[in-house]
């Protein structure tokens, strides 16, 4: 990559309005491109750092099925969680747009039309499934089944989230629609389809030959796997009643294929801020006369937004023509939680917005611990206890007790002012030019999007400065010398003023807080590792902690909120039936079972739909409480079934089992569960 852009625009996936965030989400495309937008920023960069929410396609308008609900509804609701949530977390996105807005709709229709005036469009009538229940042609999401690459049971329309595969709803093996939950029949429809088989040699000398040895090897790997098994032309249109209208009189009632859609959202919020700033928006997104004047595009990801990146965008890009194409797309893989993959179904993720409300000021905590186990080439884990252990052990001890010493020992021995150095001892020399070589260390690994390899840098930083007071030892120093003791604690300030600049892309809050409390510009990267960054006689105010240590309790806290251990209720019981002999009762197989996941029935108000781990299977079971308990609440929860009851289909699904309920005198319905924990499986006797 080239070193000096006039310009940059950097972009984070467009997150989709139909949920809340997760840190998933925030370890793959939201905190590294904050952090490298934040040391451009800090290089004096001319940078445009552009998000906002993905409000069209299929996951918006099945959310809205779940929750009988419109559209327009689920994503207002989640455009402004999402985006305050990211505000108060502290990413730094200079506009956090949405791809409902007029600005947008525009912009894509434009592009459409481009292409479809040049001839780039491929004009196909194709089979495609249809939900005869529901009278409608299934967009890419609205259909699952087993994945013909991986075997994986669970793959979209478009992806298989396991493997990466791009796919066709027609690949898929024992197709099924998400609407009614049968198998979907072929229809004729017509499509306008991307030629990008015609695009691939082009890619090929663009992507494969041009960005090798540049491009992150999982990114490289993935694109050349695409490009090696052979392009397909694409379908840019679909069949759906939410998104951008397809600008063509003959395509009433078509809307755009949400992935041609989204990415132009990266340049409507572009024209958004520039309308709102008075910039020019093509300073960001066009080629120029001069090459040179071009801005630098990165695009920061997700591994299962690759293709869609690094083939797709950068196809339509060609084909419109005179944009800029995307320098890097430097995605990472997946992150996991306590050893088990993230979940949104089974309520088994990290929400960001609880976690704000629970750890209230430790942003940066949250920051750091991402950033140091980020999955930037392969799946990494997220796990409580190791959170914890890099609180207490790394931040606390190492960070924040070199400041600690540093400025409560000024305060003590100098009155809290900067002291005078005086001459340098071999141990002064050896440090002070140990510091001067972190910014450059630092900045190369961050340019090379090694964020994890940065961030141990700047904890290197802070461990330098531990081990120079501890081996200089001021607070005896001072009872003989000092003079001596003047100069250590200088030294000692300016690693520690320093670090307050190099930390900032990573803990900008605790940077902002060191900042203040060593009165230095934590702003400007080019004065660090800097020996007079704080001049002598300066005032430095009190020390006070940057971290504090986090407890046991609190841990135990957040990981009982994974497992959702079962609460005991008070139950009130409906008058006794007639009589029945002990046989019948014999007959009936009463058990103890888990709720793994939990969702809406579409087009129901009363019924949910389980899925219960038995102890003999995980099975199915519908049940009407929709009224009294919501899906979310369920999830994890003990309950007792009746396992033998004969499988019947409601709503187009197969029930097999029956979860036992109160009923109240008013009419209100409680759960028969365990007073205490049970095994699964468990037979009530």
């Amino acid at each position: 990559m080239r070193k000096d852009y006039k310009r940059y625009t950097i972009t984070s996936a467009l997150p989709y309005a139909n949920g809340p965030l997760h840190i998933g989400h925030i370890a793959g495309a939201y905190l590294p491109a904050d952090i490298y937008v934040r040391y451009l920023r800090s290089k004096q960069k001319d940078v445009l750092y552009v998000c906002g929410s993905d409000e069209h396609g299929a996951a918006i308008t099945i959310k809205a099925k779940k929750e009988s609900t419109t559209p327009q509804a689920i994503i207002d609701k989640y455009h402004e969680l999402n985006k305050s949530t990211f505000e108060k977390f502290g990413i730094s996105f200079d506009i956090y747009h949405r791809t409902s807005a007029k600005i947008h709709h525009e912009t894509s229709q434009g592009f459409f039309t481009n292409l479809y005036e040049k001839g780039e469009f491929e004009e196909i009538e194709s089979e495609q499934f249809y939900d005869e229940e529901y009278k409608q042609f299934l967009a890419d999401r609205y259909v699952t089944g087993t994945c013909p690459k991986c075997g994986h049971d669970s793959a979209y329309g478009d992806q298989c989230e396991k493997c990466g595969s791009s796919l066709s709803p027609t690949d898929l093996i024992n197709p099924v629609s998400t609407l009614s939950g049968k198998t979907p029949v072929l229809k004729t429809t017509k499509h306008w389809f991307l030629p990008l088989d015609k695009y691939q040699p082009w890619l090929e000398e663009w992507l494969i030959e041009g960005k090798k040895g540049e491009w992150k090897s999982n990114v490289y790997g993935q694109c050349s796997s695409w490009l090696k098994e052979g392009l397909q032309p694409r379908a840019m249109t679909r069949d759906l009643d939410w998104g951008v209208d397809v600008p063509l009189k003959e395509a009433v009632g078509k809307k755009l294929y949400v992935w041609l859609d989204a990415p132009i959202g990266y340049i409507s919020a572009t024209k958004q801020w520039a309308i709102d700033n008075g910039k020019n928006w093509e300073d960001y997104w066009k080629k120029h006369d001069n090459e040179e004047d071009d801005a630098c595009l990165i695009h920061f990801i997700g591994k299962d937004n690759i293709v869609f990146h690094c083939i797709i965008f950068p196809s339509i890009l060609h084909a419109h023509g005179g944009y800029i194409l995307p320098e890097n797309v430097p995605a990472n893989e997946f992150l996991n939680l306590e050893g088990e993959k993230l979940s949104t179904s089974r309520n088994w993720a990290v929400w960001l917005d609880k976690y704000l409300e629970d750890f209230p000021g430790k942003e940066d905590v949250l920051r750091y611990v991402l950033c140091a186990t980020a999955p930037e080439t392969k799946d990494n884990d997220f796990t409580w206890k190791d959170y914890q252990t890099r609180n207490n052990s790394e931040l606390v001890a190492i960070l924040g007790n070199f400041v600690n010493r540093a400025v409560v020992l000024t305060h003590k021995f100098f009155e809290g002012k900067v002291p005078q150095a005086g001459a340098l001892e071999a141990i002064d020399t050896q440090t002070l030019e140990e510091l001067k070589q972190f910014p450059d260390k630092i900045a190369e690994s961050i340019e090379k999007f090694r964020f994890r390899e940065a961030l141990s840098y700047v904890m290197d930083l802070a461990r330098l400065g531990n081990k120079y007071l501890a081996d200089t030892e001021p607070w005896k120093v001072i009872k003989t010398d000092q003079e001596r003791t003047a100069t250590i604690l200088n030294i000692g300030l300016q690693i520690a003023a320093s670090l307050s600049i190099v930390a900032a892309p990573f803990l900008p809050r605790t940077s902002e807080k060191l900042g203040k409390l060593l009165n230095v510009d934590v702003s400007d990267w080019d004065n660090a590792g800097s020996d007079t960054l704080l001049v002598a006689e300066n005032a430095i105010n009190e020390a006070t902690l940057l971290f504090d240590k986090i407890e046991d309790e609190e841990i135990q806290k957040q990981i009982d909120k994974l497992k959702k251990p079962v609460t005991v209720e008070a139950k009130e019981v409906t008058p006794q039936k007639e009589e029945i002999a002990f046989d019948d009762f014999l007959k009936m197989d009463i058990r103890v079972g888990t709720i793994l996941e939990a969702e809406a029935v579409p087009k129901s108000n009363k019924l949910l739909k389980f899925l219960v781990d038995t102890g003999m299977d995980k099975r199915t079971i519908l049940s009407g409480i929709a009224k009294h308990y919501s899906p979310e609440e369920m999830i994890g929860k003990q309950v007792t079934i009746l396992a033998n009851l004969a499988p019947r289909k409601i709503m187009g699904v197969e029930s097999q089992g029956m979860i036992l309920m109160a009923e109240n005198k008013d009419g209100s319905l409680k759960l028969l569960q365990p007073n205490d924990l049970a095994d699964n499986g468990a037979m009530v006797s």
